[in-house]
């Protein structure tokens, strides 16, 4: 069996199988954006952030998946709530989706650091082309759909969000419930396609001296319809200019990553993954890009002190 048809199948029981597995956006510079993951973590900083990425996953590998995302947030009402917008592009094998979204949090002093809780609205257009899956039983029923082309999907989610100039602690929900009934196989008895994916994570931040602080961090993800991953990841800052840094993903990869702070404004990251699965066979690696930039009034704030999170 080629890897391509191999691929067609598994997208293809991804879609008509009881299990749909991890369908929400897998990125390795999450911790430098927490907006990817939570929408509690809008409007965290005194100024307004934006940042783009770009991830090309499993490179050689024939449909693999890519993924672009663009957000941006930022506080209103004296730093008490924060909104947030992004745009993701995401395409997996015969599936793709664009997705629009916003976020609100509201945010409260809570001891020695600040509790946020953040809810999100997205509308996806939803296509697959389904015609282009090769099975080798061609009556099963399974696969047997029609193609969906820029079918509208709605979501909704929630976030928590408590940090403190050295730490934080975030558990998200991005998706509690859709309006997917459209792209549902008929032959399913599932009520809906996409699944909860439920995150927690947490991190920290410590000096060695003045020019050195070091930012250990985790990220536990569980769905029902996968089984449950932790990255560990640990960064270190240099001179308040340049993180490098290093992370394992059960069961997929070992990362490596750098951050450039070209100024207090502007920011450039790259990640790579080096697969430690199967398919290492049939790619070299994921490749990940990021560009940030920070403004508003108060972003002087970052000259004097670093971004840690």
């Amino acid at each position: 069996m080629n890897m391509k048809k191999a691929l067609y199948i598994i997208f293809g029981m991804l879609l008509g199988g009881s299990a749909y597995g991890q369908q929400e956006i897998q990125v390795s510079q999450y911790m430098f954006n927490g907006l990817l993951l939570n929408p509690a973590y809008a409007g965290s900083h005194q100024y307004f952030s934006s940042s783009l990425l770009h991830r090309s996953q499993w490179v050689n590998f024939d449909k693999a998946p890519t993924t672009q995302v663009f957000g941006i947030d930022g506080p209103i009402a004296k730093d008490r709530l924060g909104v947030g917008l992004h745009v993701t592009n995401d395409r997996h094998g015969v599936i793709s989706q664009l997705e629009i979204g916003g976020d609100l949090a509201w945010r409260t002093p809570l001891g020695p650091g600040n509790l946020a809780l953040g809810v999100r609205a997205n509308v996806a257009s939803y296509s697959a082309n389904l015609s282009d899956v090769t099975v080798w039983d061609e009556n099963d029923e399974v696969y047997s759909f029609n193609d969906y082309s820029g079918e509208l999907v709605t979501k909704f989610g929630f976030g928590a969000y408590y940090n403190t100039d050295r730490w934080y602690v975030g558990v998200s929900v991005p998706v509690i419930y859709s309006l997917d009934d459209k792209i549902l196989p008929a032959v399913t008895t599932n009520s809906s396609y996409f699944t909860q994916h439920y995150y927690l994570n947490g991190g920290a931040v410590f000096d060695i001296n003045y020019n050195v602080a070091v930012k250990p961090s985790i990220l536990l993800k569980y769905t029902p319809a996968a089984p449950a991953e932790v990255d560990i990841n640990c960064n270190f800052l240099l001179f308040q200019r340049l993180w490098l840094g290093a992370g394992w993903r059960s069961g997929d990869a070992v990362i490596a990553m750098i951050e450039y702070n070209i100024t207090p404004q502007l920011r450039a990251g790259y990640a790579y993954d080096f697969t430690t699965t199967e398919i290492r066979q049939y790619s070299s690696g994921s490749h990940e890009i990021m560009l940030g930039f920070d403004f508003g009034k108060n972003v002087d704030i970052k000259k004097r002190s670093p971004r840690y999170f």
